[in-house]
């Protein structure tokens, strides 16, 4: 498994294994294939933390010891970002490392073998991405692969410790509904040490989440905030130049490297040309960090509204002054200079539109 943690929840693993949990159990891992003068490591993922490595010799490794009982470990060769994971039930594990299969109890096999083809309909999917003239229906059957492969681990293992090798991976595929959902109804992997944790780190994060959103959501009912910034030519303009003078105006946060931004334009341009001669324009606030990619992605992406910048990326004052931590963002204000709604994305600005445009 290509280690998927450090994108999903940049958080310091530091929990301490459950006391319930903590009863020990022997481990051997044969290796083969493997590259000699490389050194194999055995890591824990509770802790992150190396428990046990050995230097390749002749293609071969092994290694022998201690560790808690049903413990998640992993096996990475040094230069490597795939890990052979298996739980540590006390049977012996042999790892192949050139087709990073692996051979032992009939758990960890199975573990072994989502773990392949999981990555693999993964990799088919991010490599359809990049095909050029493929169609919205080929990707979305490529998409469509993944999640019901994760589907599958999820839904085939509520007997078993399985899905708690993938819990992080599950939340970002299936989202957080079929994870609290199986907590709740008490699945076999949601009592697994390494699934608490994630899980634990998860609720957490989406509590951060939750809280950003609520500080956001304070500028709703407050007049705007003015700033100052250029335009594509290096004119100087203030906020107030557009803002509060007879005209809805929605202030658009985006930046020309943003995919979601780049998602989300299509809606912001249906809704510009259709409620642009009834009073509304849009002034968009680039977190570019150069001028050349943001002007061309207003040309590429059909923006013909008002556009200004610092070039300064995240330290631009639009991300100070309104307490930008994401993008897409935007601010909806009314006629008179107070904000009325925020975030609004996809057909949810066309929406609000036509309520408040009459």
């Amino acid at each position: 498994m290509v280690d998927m943690k450090k994108n999903l929840i940049p958080a310091v693993l530091a929990l301490v294994c459950m006391a319930a949990c903590s009863q020990p159990g022997s481990y051997t891992v044969n290796g083969k294939n493997a590259t000699d003068g490389k050194t194999v490591y055995l890591i824990d993922k509770i802790s992150g933390e190396t428990i046990d490595s050995t230097v390749v010799s002749g293609g071969t490794f092994t290694l022998k010891g201690q560790a808690t009982e049903n413990a998640l470990l992993a096996v990475q060769q040094d230069g490597s970002t795939w890990q052979n994971l298996f739980f540590n039930d006390g049977k012996p594990v042999t790892v192949n490392l050139e087709d990073n299969s692996l051979s032992g109890s009939a758990l960890n096999e199975k573990l072994t073998a989502y773990d392949l083809e999981s990555n693999r309909v993964y990799e088919e999917a991010i490599a359809a991405t990049a095909v050029e003239g493929i169609s919205e229906e080929e990707l979305q059957k490529k998409i469509d692969k993944v999640q019901e492969c994760y589907e599958s681990i999820l839904t085939d293992n509520q007997d078993n410790i399985i899905p708690a090798a993938f819990v992080d991976a599950l939340y970002n595929m299936l989202g957080p509904d079929k994870i609290n959902e199986a907590f709740t109804a008490g699945a076999a992997f949601t009592k697994h040490p390494y699934a608490v944790q994630i899980k634990e780190q998860i609720d957490a994060m989406e509590a951060r989440q939750k809280a950003a959103e609520e500080a956001k959501q304070k500028v709703v009912g407050q007049p705007f905030i003015d700033l100052e910034e250029a335009d594509v030519n290096g004119k100087m303009h203030k906020l107030s130049e557009y803002v509060g003078k007879g005209k809805w105006v929605l202030v658009d946060f985006w930046a020309s490297w943003c995919g979601p931004c780049e998602r989300e334009m299509p809606f912001v341009v249906e809704a510009y040309n259709k409620f642009h001669k009834k009073g509304f324009d849009i002034v968009g606030l680039s977190f570019d960090n150069s001028k050349e990619p943001w002007v061309a992605a207003i040309k590429d992406w059909n923006m013909p509204w008002i556009h200004l910048s610092d070039i300064k990326g995240w330290q631009t004052v639009a991300s100070k002054t309104y307490g930008v931590n994401s993008i897409p963002d935007n601010l909806l204000i009314d006629p008179q200079g107070i904000i009325v709604a925020r975030g609004l994305r996809g057909k949810a600005l066309e929406a609000k539109l036509e309520e408040v445009i009459k």
